[in-house]
C-alpha cells in the first residue's frame, strides 16, 4: 500500500505500522509491569523528558498552528495522568491501545492509533491539514481544526480524494478503534532532534514485539516514509 509523506518542511520522522489479528487476547496486561517500573523511575522528570517534550512540540509549530493548551501532542495528556495519580492514572482500554499508549507515555512522542476497516483505502498521506479543514474527535460531537496540523489521510480509491483520519493531537472518531477491531494502522510522530530512522525503526520492531504478545495470528507491515514534495 503505497504511503506518501508530504512533510519535508516538518522536522519529523514517522513510522508506520499496518497489522491485522486474528484475535486479541483481551484478558492480557502487556503493560502492567512496565507501567510500574515507568512510574517508580525518573524517566518522566529530568533534563531528558523536558527535551523530548519540547521537541515533540516544535514539530507540531507549523503555519499558524501552536501546540499549546488543548493542542498539546497527545503524548503529553498520558504523562500528565500519571505524574498526577501513578500507574492508576494511565488509561486502560484494550490490550493493543494499551500497548500503543506505553509506547507514547515512555518514548514522550504521539502516536496514532485506527481501525483501517473504517476507512477504506488505496493509501495514505502525511501532510498539513489544509485551510477549512476539520473532523470530529469524541462521542459528544466536538471537532478539531486541522489547519496547519500534522495529518494522515486516507486516500480514496479514486486516488486522489483524501480524508484525515489522524493527528498527533486528537484522532477522527470515524477510525477509533474498538473492542471489534481486527486491523489497525499505527503512526509514531518522532521529532527528528531526538531519534534517528534507525531508533524509530527499533521502537516499530519493539512495538510488534509486544502485540504479538496479545494477538492471535498477527501480520505486520513496517515503513519509514520518506518525504516526497
Amino acid at each position: 500500500m503505497p504511503v506518501y509523506n508530504n512533510l519535508a518542511r516538518v522536522p519529523i520522522r514517522l513510522g508506520l505500522l499496518l497489522f491485522g489479528v486474528h484475535r486479541v487476547i483481551s484478558a492480557s496486561d502487556p503493560v502492567g509491569p512496565l507501567l510500574e517500573a515507568f512510574c517508580a523511575s525518573d524517566a518522566a522528570d529530568g533534563p531528558e523528558a523536558d527535551r523530548r517534550r519540547a521537541a515533540a512540540r516544535d514539530m507540531l509549530r507549523n503555519g499558524k498552528f501552536k501546540p499549546t493548551g488543548r493542542s498539546k501532542p497527545a503524548s503529553e495528556y498520558l504523562l500528565r495522568t500519571v505524574r498526577d495519580a501513578g500507574p492508576d492514572g494511565f488509561p486502560r482500554i484494550n490490550p493493543i491501545v494499551d500497548i500503543a499508549n506505553f509506547l507514547s507515555l515512555s518514548q514522550q512522542v504521539p502516536v496514532s492509533l485506527w481501525d483501517t476497516d473504517k476507512a477504506p483505502s488505496a493509501g495514505y498521506r502525511f501532510r498539513l491539514g489544509r485551510e477549512g479543514e476539520s473532523y470530529v474527535f469524541n462521542s459528544a460531537g466536538q471537532s478539531i481544526e486541522l489547519h496547519d496540523l500534522v495529518v494522515g489521510c486516507a486516500i480514496g480509491a479514486d486516488g486522489t480524494s483524501e480524508q484525515p483520519i489522524v493527528n498527533p493531537v486528537k484522532d477522527s472518531l470515524l477510525t477509533k478503534t474498538d473492542d471489534a477491531s481486527l486491523n489497525f494502522g499505527l503512526v509514531i510522530y518522532a521529532p527528528e532532534s531526538v531519534f534517528s530512522d534507525a531508533e524509530v525503526a527499533n521502537l516499530l520492531e519493539k512495538l510488534s514485539e509486544m502485540l504479538a504478545t496479545v494477538a492471535e495470528g498477527l501480520t505486520c507491515e513496517m515503513a519509514l516514509p520518506t518525504t516526497v514534495s
